[in-house]
């Protein structure tokens, strides 16, 4: 055969090879790991699950700092528990990731250097104990909405790492309100200090969801190969529709002078997002994105030794093994 003949066969192979593809996705078939899959496929996967892992790996850091100041016992506790929880979500996404073909060295490498991005969310600092109270019930609950339908996306790794992750989030969700339901029916100054928390907190938990669709670069492809179930505004009105009865019950308000009920749609209207500080922050002028990274660095670079010396333990017990065995 001749060059040309080769790449035409090469070509129609590839193409076949698509079209079968696409047939899975509108079959609504789990892609796996060793499946074919095109290329822009598998690296729309890479950038999504790695930042959706460094995201949950940054969020212990606004809450961790509350441990020891939380004001009791049992609130130390499930606050360390939580953070916990997000250390695991943060494994099995990056176990999942790996199965496309990325290391987890990259991934950090990645993180670390500002070539991958995380939740813009984590780059807020949490000034009171109100603020333990928002990020469960808001932030929390944000991803909830936008996580539950990742349960059903077509790659295979990430829809079942993501079922345990939001039973776990759910959880999380509940425990934040509760927090905010306690402070709200205590005392004037600390129902005060939750409706501060709800102020600074929601209009930067609509932002997580992500620029509207006209914006996003991504969403179009995501809802073709059934990555996302639903757009970014979609997922934002629910969240809205969903949290404000939840406000209006423990009695605080939302911060939002344009939010009514539209009786037509049986929905929320809000008020305008502030994209510009959106797009701020995303690019690392937010609050808090240097302290983050320092955070996350330092840590890696503490953390060395220990890996090396299981790395090193590890070695060590393989070739004791392999000794006995001869």
């Amino acid at each position: 055969m001749s060059e040309e003949q080769i790449k035409n066969s090469w070509t129609e192979h590839s193409r076949s090879l698509e079209k079968e593809f696409d047939a899975r996705i509108a079959r609504d078939e789990k892609i796996e790991p060793k499946d074919w899959m095109p290329e822009k496929y598998r690296q729309t996967h890479i950038r999504q699950m790695s930042q959706h892992a460094h995201s949950e790996i940054v969020g212990m850091l606004p809450e961790g700092n509350w441990i020891t100041r939380a004001p009791s016992l049992r609130r130390k506790v499930a606050l360390l528990a939580k953070v916990q929880d997000e250390a695991g979500h943060g494994l099995y996404l990056y176990s999942a990731t790996e199965t496309l073909g990325i290391s987890r060295d990259e991934m950090y490498e990645q993180l670390h250097t500002g070539k991958a991005k995380y939740s813009s969310i984590f780059n807020y600092p949490t000034l009171t104990w109100a603020d333990m109270g928002a990020i469960g019930w808001l932030v929390d609950g944000a991803a909830i909405i936008n996580q539950v339908p990742l349960c059903n996306t077509s790659y295979g790794p990430y829809a079942r790492a993501m079922i345990r992750v939001c039973k776990e989030e759910s959880f999380h969700q509940r425990q934040g309100y509760e927090i905010m339901m306690k402070l709200a029916n205590g005392t004037p100054e600390q129902k005060e200090m939750a409706q501060d928390a709800l102020n600074r907190w929601w209009w930067p938990s609509l932002m997580m969801l992500g620029p509207t669709d006209d914006k996003s670069v991504h969403t179009a492809q995501s809802m073709k190969w059934k990555l996302k179930r639903k757009t970014n505004d979609e997922l934002r009105q629910q969240f809205i529709d969903q949290t404000v009865p939840q406000a209006d019950l423990i009695g605080l308000t939302i911060p939002d002078p344009d939010l009514k009920w539209n009786e037509e749609r049986g929905s929320y209207d809000f008020g305008e997002i502030d994209w510009d500080e959106f797009w701020q922050v995303v690019k690392g002028h937010g609050p808090m994105n240097k302290a983050r990274m320092k955070a996350r660095v330092d840590a890696w670079e503490r953390g060395e030794w220990v890996r090396n010396a299981a790395m090193a333990h590890a070695e060590k017990k393989a070739n004791r093994k392999q000794k006995q065995a001869v």
